[in-house]
C-alpha cells in the first residue's frame, strides 16, 4: 500500500512541480503556455548532463538552466515587448520540440537509442529528495502567496497591476520573477521525469504533461494546495497506465495512455466553469521608464 502511494506521488511530482510554479505565475498575471517546452528542454538537458558526468544532480542543474533560458526568452517577448503570451508560449513549445528532437537524432541517430543514465538516489521508503521537495513546494508557495508582502504584491499584479505601480513596486520585475520561478520548477519537473522516473529520454517525452499542469491550475482554483491535490489525482491515472502495462491488462494500451488526458479534460470542463481567474491574467502591461 505504501509502495503504491509512493509510486503515485512519483508520477504526480513532475506535473505537481510544474503546476505549482505556474500557479504563482498566473497569480501574477502571466500565462506560461510554454510550460510544455520548458519541461521538455529540462528533460533532455538533464539526461545529457547526467549521462556525460555520471552525476544526476548536475543533470538537474542542466535541466533547470535549459528551462530558465527558454523562460527568459519568453519573458523578453511577453513582458518587455508585450507580445501575446499564448502565441509566444506556443512558439517556445514548438522550438523545444524541434531542437530536442534534432539534437537527440544528431547524437544518437535517426532511429534513436535506448539511453540509461544515472538517476536520483533513493531515500528510505522509496522516496527521493526531489519528490520530497515537490511535496513541500505547494505548501511553501501557498504561504508565500497568502502570508507575505511579496505574495500580496504578486497577487495584486494579477488582479489590478496599476495599484502595484502606485504602491511603488515594479509590475515588470514581479512578473519576471514569477515567470523565472515557473521556469525553474518546470526545469526540475522535466529533469525528474527523466532522472527520477524513466532514467532515460525519448523524443517528445513530456507527452503533454505541461498542458495538463496548466489544466490543473484551473482545476485547483489557483490555490497551490488544491492544485497539488489535483495533480495527485492525475498522477494516479498516469501511474495506472504503467502498472497496467506491467501486469498485461486486457484493456487496449491506447486507452490507458489516453486516461490522464481524458481526466484532465473532464476536470477542466467541469471545474473550469465559473472559476475565478485573476482579473488581469494574460493582460500585458507597459511601465513608463
Amino acid at each position: 500500500m505504501i509502495g503504491t502511494l509512493v509510486d503515485v506521488l512519483r508520477f504526480a511530482t513532475p506535473i505537481g512541480l510544474a503546476a505549482t510554479g505556474e500557479t504563482v505565475g498566473q497569480k501574477a498575471g502571466v500565462i506560461n503556455v510554454g510550460l510544455e517546452g520548458m519541461m521538455l528542454a529540462g528533460t533532455y538537458a538533464a539526461v545529457v548532463a547526467s549521462g556525460a558526468s555520471g552525476n544526476p544532480w548536475l543533470g538537474l542543474a542542466a535541466g533547470v538552466a535549459a528551462s530558465v533560458v527558454l523562460g527568459l526568452a519568453q519573458a523578453y517577448f511577453t513582458l518587455k515587448l508585450a507580445a501575446d503570451q499564448v502565441v509566444v508560449g506556443t512558439v517556445v513549445n514548438l522550438l523545444a520540440m524541434g531542437v530536442t528532437s534534432a539534437l537527440f537524432r544528431l547524437q544518437f541517430g535517426t532511429s534513436g537509442k535506448l539511453l540509461s543514465v544515472p538517476t536520483f538516489p533513493k531515500l528510505p521508503g522509496g522516496l527521493d529528495i526531489v519528490l520530497v521537495l515537490g511535496l513541500v513546494a505547494a505548501a511553501v508557495a501557498g504561504v508565500v502567496l497568502t502570508r507575505t508582502r511579496i505574495g500580496l504584491a504578486l497577487r495584486a499584479c494579477g488582479e489590478f497591476p496599476q495599484a502595484v505601480t502606485a504602491a511603488g513596486f515594479s509590475v515588470m520585475r514581479l512578473r519576471l520573477a514569477a515567470l523565472v520561478m515557473g521556469a525553474v520548477t518546470a526545469g526540475v519537473a522535466g529533469a525528474y521525469l527523466s532522472l527520477g522516473i524513466a532514467g532515460s529520454f525519448a523524443e517528445n517525452m513530456t507527452s503533454g504533461r505541461g498542458f495538463i499542469a496548466l489544466a490543473m491550475v484551473t482545476f485547483g482554483r489557483w490555490k497551490p494546495l488544491w492544485v497539488a491535490a489535483a495533480t495527485v489525482f492525475v498522477g494516479a491515472a498516469d501511474w495506472a497506465q504503467f502498472s497496467a502495462f506491467a501486469q498485461g491488462s486486457a484493456m487496449p494500451p491506447q486507452a490507458w495512455r489516453a486516461l490522464p488526458y481524458v481526466l484532465a479534460f473532464v476536470v477542466l470542463v467541469v471545474a473550469g466553469r465559473g472559476a475565478g481567474a485573476p482579473a488581469s491574467l494574460g493582460v500585458p502591461m507597459r511601465e513608463e521608464a
